[in-house]
């Protein structure tokens, strides 16, 4: 299972109630499919800014909503981005296998004004643009991102 996925995990576990422990999280993790590590634990805890009080762990200031849990697009199209293509004004970015959601998502986090939508399978997002222009810039800017 994906990082992404298991960063949701830990969400939706500390809003269904108290996690006093990295061992009772681990725990619950464990039940819900996750068979993750201590070290691996410690640092989702430490990327999702969770910090341990005295009622157990809640976010450092922010909200524990899951776009804190996605990475930055950078990020994504320069780790999973295999090849971008325009088509009139769409663009078709192939992925890794089981990276196009993530790299959808993240486009549309983006609020790039050229983006209207994306559409993900499991190696091609579809992104739709505005107009042919507009997707040429933006295939570009994708391509320097990679």
């Amino acid at each position: 299972m994906s990082k992404t996925a298991r960063h949701k995990a830990i969400l939706n576990l500390l809003e269904e109630g108290r996690v006093g422990s990295q061992d009772s999280l681990q725990q619950k993790l464990k039940r819900k499919g996750f068979d993750v590590g201590q070290a691996t634990l410690s640092r989702d805890l430490r990327e999702l800014k969770l910090v341990k009080g005295p009622e157990g762990y809640r976010g450092g200031g922010e909200s524990l909503g899951a776009e804190s849990v996605l990475p930055s697009v950078i990020h994504l199209v320069r780790q999973f981005v295999v090849e971008v293509r325009p088509a009139q004004n769409l663009l078709v970015v192939k992925t890794t296998v089981g990276s196009a959601q993530p790299v959808a998502a993240a486009i549309d986090a983006s609020r790039w004004p050229e983006v209207v939508g994306t559409l993900a399978g499991d190696d091609t997002v579809l992104v739709i643009t505005t107009a042919k222009k507009r997707a040429q810039a933006l295939a570009r800017r994708i391509r320097e991102l990679s």
